[in-house]
């Protein structure tokens, strides 16, 4: 029996289950969810996402995702996704979370003022620092899965081609640290004023060096005024482009991956 999901499964009669309190008004798929099949579901009660495991790796995954979520919920100044972890009939896990009302930095990064993009690098900055800072004392076991093992794992055990994502270096340079490990464009939410006001999707999160996410947010296009200006919070600039470098190998080997085994992902975020 498998413990993941694929678009084929009843997934609307699950959410259908999982709602039973509130009436379901819509459902839409998210095409751009990579590690979960993404479901948005607009309720009178208002909107949620659930969050489907593709694979066993991914299962085990959304475990910690919502570990995280809920350790973290209120440490920082941002909004982060409250969490709720299910599992259906035949003991899959998958989440759920009330959305967060906002536009993704991704979606908005060409359109900002010079001023907007000053601010959003500046609170990216700060949510990092506050991430780093929170003390993982008492923290679950989950919350302190290391940053490199979970890399490690995605690329030997999990992916047919090795992702060449400079494992020792990660390790080496590795702290004790909260990192979300997945702090792209994507997972940072601005409200109308483009203002940052949430961060969300920690399924990478765990320990690990904070300028793993400073390279994070910089491996993928962004205009220079933006990079310039957040970068300027940081310190080792070689450290940061050493694994701004392995990210960018990361992102490859996984969008080779998903294009032979799931062609209804939508990749245009690279």
């Amino acid at each position: 029996m498998s413990n993941f999901f694929t678009i084929d499964d009843p997934l609307n009669e699950i959410i259908a289950k999982t709602m039973a309190k509130k009436k379901v008004l819509e459902t839409k798929h998210i095409l751009t969810g990579w590690t979960n099949i993404v479901i948005e579901v607009k309720t009178d009660k208002g909107s949620y996402f659930f969050r489907f495991p593709r694979n066993p790796f991914w299962s085990k995954m959304i475990v910690k995702d919502a570990a995280v979520c809920n350790f973290v919920d209120g440490k920082t100044s941002y909004y982060t996704p409250q969490m709720k972890l299910y599992y259906d009939a035949k003991g899959r896990p998958f989440s759920v979370h009330k959305k967060i009302e906002g536009y993704t930095l991704g979606d908005r990064i060409y359109h900002l003022s010079h001023t907007a993009l000053l601010g959003v690098a500046y609170d990216t900055a700060k949510f990092i620092k506050e991430l780093s800072g929170i003390d993982l004392r008492g923290a679950p076991k989950e919350v302190k899965y290391p940053l490199s093992d979970f890399l490690h794992e995605l690329d030997y055990e999990h992916y047919e081609k090795h992702l060449d994502a400079d494992h020792e270096f990660i390790r080496e340079t590795e702290m004790n640290k909260l990192v979300h490990g997945d702090l792209n464009l994507g997972n940072i939410l601005l409200d109308e004023n483009d203002h940052v006001i949430g961060v969300i999707d920690f399924c990478f999160a765990g320990t690990g060096n904070p300028n793993m996410d400073v390279a994070r947010i910089v491996s993928r296009p962004a205009p220079e005024e933006f990079e310039k200006a957040f970068l300027s919070y940081f310190g080792d600039t070689k450290e940061i482009s050493r694994m701004k470098k392995a990210w960018k190998h990361i992102d490859n080997g996984y969008a080779e991956h998903i294009r032979a085994h799931f062609p209804e992902i939508n990749l245009n975020q690279l």
